[in-house]
């Protein structure tokens, strides 16, 4: 839940910090707020939203499946942060000149993209990983559900009659053989 939770707020800083960064100085090409062009659809908010569903999904999910879809959504979101600005360059399509001197171009490069989708990802793989293990508490619920109806706890705390123990119960006997008596019979008396 908590994976979720941090990844909807990144995919809301991932789709809007593009176009409030110019406020501030922070950002990639032109310096004006608010600018909608293909290249911010494509790199920063269509894998937004693909985080932002996955993370969604992933803090209400009920069942596994789609929990696991949701973490996987959301991968593919921050994947795309991470490798989109690269493979856009083939498209002839880019960010545009980041803003700033040097030391700020690598913390936008980091905190636009690249770093941001990391961080996307290990959130994600988390929350996939939780998924992909069996707790214990959803195995002794599917073992309750699977076991024939004669082994089940009685409601009573009186045990059932004629039911079988284990070999270290203090009242077992065994079945089927010889007793303890006939084992080690005691001589007669003399006398």
């Amino acid at each position: 839940m908590l994976s979720g939770l941090l990844l909807v707020l990144l995919a809301l800083w991932g789709g809007l910090i593009p176009f409030i960064g110019p406020y501030f100085g922070f950002g990639f090409g032109p310096d004006e707020t608010w600018v909608y062009s293909a290249d911010r659809l494509v790199l920063s908010i269509l894998p937004a939203i693909a985080v932002g569903i996955g993370g969604l999904i992933l803090m209400t999910a009920a069942n596994r499946p789609l929990a696991q879809f949701g973490g996987w959504l959301a991968v593919l979101g921050g994947l795309w942060f991470v490798v989109g600005t690269t493979l856009a360059a083939l498209w002839n399509m880019g960010v545009g000149a980041p803003l700033g001197g040097e030391a700020r171009q690598i913390a936008e490069r980091l905190s636009f993209f690249e770093g941001l989708g990391a961080v996307m990802v290990l959130l994600a793989g988390l929350a996939l990983g939780r998924f992909l293990v069996v707790g214990v508490r959803e195995a002794r619920r599917a073992d309750e559900k699977h076991r024939p109806v004669d082994d089940r706890p009685e409601a009573s705390a009186v045990p059932a009659q004629g039911r079988r123990r284990g070999p270290f119960h203090r009242g077992w006997q065994k079945t089927g053989g010889t007793t303890e008596k006939e084992r080690h019979p005691t001589p007669p008396r003399r006398g």
